[in-house]
Order: C-alpha cells, then structure tokens, then sequence
C-alpha cells in the first residue's frame, strides 16, 4: 500500500498543488494507517473495507487521540481512498461513510489589551534577534495573519511605503494593512537586524532565524513562549492568541465585521461572528 501512498502525495503536490504541509501531514497520517491495517494481515486499498477503517478510528480513541487528531486524520483516509477509487483502483470506497468524532469547540485565548501591550514591550531591540522578534509579534498582533503566513512572508510581500502586505496560498491572496507601530518595527528589522542575522547570504524570505533560514512556525512558538513567561501573562499563550485577540479587539472598537473577516481570511461570517460576542 506504500506505493499507492506515495502516489497519492505525487498526485498531491503536482495536480491538486496543495501546501508542503499538507503534503507532509497526509503521508505521515496515511502511513500510519498502512501500519495497523498491514498489522492486521491488510496490505491491499482493494481489501480495506468501512470495518477496517472504523476498527482502526477505534484503535486511535483508545489510545488517546485527541477528536480533532483523528478529524485530521480522518481527512487524510477519506481523500486518499476517494483518489483511489476515482481512479479506477478500487471497486468501491470504503471512507465514503466514515463518520468524524465531535470536536468539542474550545473558547479562543484572547488576551487583554494590557497584556498585548506588556507582551510587544518585551523584545528590547538590544540585539538583532530581539529586534526581529519585535516585528514579528507586531506584525502578527496588526494584521491576524496566520503563524504559516507570517513566516512564509517574502521581502516582496510588504510594502513599507504604503503600509501594507500581501498573503498568498495556493487557493487566493489578500491584501492586508498594518499600522505605524508595525510599521516602524519592521523598518528597523529591514535596516539592519534582517542584514546582521543573514550574514551576507541572500534569502527571499521576510524573517530569518539566527542561522539566516526561513523562521519555521516551531521556532516563533517557542519565541511568543518565551515572552509571554516573561511579561507573566498566566493565559495559555501561542501565535493564535495573538490572531484571535486582533480580531476580538478590532470588533470591540467598532471594525466593520466583513472588512475584519476579509483580513482574517475566513470563508464563513459565522467564524469571524465568534468574536464580536467576546468580551474580556
């Protein structure tokens, strides 16, 4: 079943041209099915049947998967069974009635406005790093975007000038504005911090880390993390936090709703809806 998989993901990324990490998440999900389904002597997509699926949706429960694990993972089987019938490999798909567990909703983590402040007034700008670290939280705090958004920003994506940047997926692109504060943080970054992380090398991409890499999404966990201790802020503290407190503080002040979902980049009004009822 290997084969199959790994032709699913070529199918993946030069068809359907979804993001490296689907791609990554898919195969990594899908072989691991393959190892419990062959566990269990199947080693076939055409033997695979609804009981073995279930059987082994069972197996994850009980060991403790989260719902939205196996919502995941779920996605993952529906899709690759459904490319293998729809070419003709099997006779019938055995995913197409498979049920995801309830995903029990958790309240969004929305910091205060003070603790917003004391979190962007941690980097000092004494070093380069705590001078990138600046922008990159201002930048996230003015704009909501995603943490995959913001570390796969290139240098061509913002327009300092005009004071805004664009995000990109393969499905659409929007246009989002920032304020003076971001603003004035990401000038200092592009002044010289961005110049002293590189080292001389060239880089397309917005934020670097200290070894001149694109700033991967665990690295800018591990740096909110990190402030967040610092400005002793006791909430549960991540890059989404910051996306849901820009959405919740903007509606508060009286954003028009549709311009806040358009910078969100939500396809569903009820999803911007959750945070115009916040209140903190």
């Amino acid at each position: 079943m290997l084969d199959e998989i790994q032709a699913f993901e070529e199918y993946l990324r030069d068809v359907k041209k979804t993001s490296k990490n689907t791609q990554i998440s898919y195969k990594r999900d899908l072989v691991q099915m393959e190892e419990y389904l062959r566990g269990q002597g199947i080693t076939e997509p055409a033997k695979v049947t609804k009981t073995s699926l279930n059987s082994y949706i069972l197996f994850l429960e009980k060991n403790g998967k989260a719902s939205t694990t196996i919502s995941r993972e779920l996605a993952a089987i529906k899709a690759f069974f459904h490319y293998e019938f729809s070419n003709g490999r099997i006779r019938r798909d055995p995913a197409e009635l498979l049920k995801a567990p309830k995903v029990e909703k958790k309240a969004p983590t929305i910091l205060s406005v003070e603790e917003i402040q004391s979190l962007l007034a941690q980097p000092e700008g004494k070093t380069a790093k705590e001078v990138r670290d600046k922008a990159m939280l201002e930048l996230l705090y003015a704009t909501g975007i995603r943490v995959s958004e913001l570390v796969s920003l290139k240098v061509e994506d913002v327009n300092l000038s005009v004071g805004f940047l664009v995000c990109r997926d393969e499905h659409r692109e929007r246009t989002i504005p920032f304020g003076k504060e971001a603003g004035q943080a990401l000038a200092v970054y592009l002044e010289s911090a961005r110049r002293e992380l590189l080292k001389g090398r060239e880089s397309q991409w917005l934020f670097t880390n200290c070894s001149g890499q694109a700033m991967s999404r665990q690295g800018f966990w591990k740096i909110i993390k990190y402030y967040g201790e610092k400005a002793g802020i006791q909430s549960d503290i991540t890059p989404h936090a910051l996306r849901h407190s820009f959405a919740a503080h903007l509606l508060r002040s009286g954003a028009d709703i549709h311009a806040v979902q358009a910078m969100l980049g939500h396809s569903d009004m009820a999803t911007t809806q959750v945070y115009a009822a916040y209140r903190y």
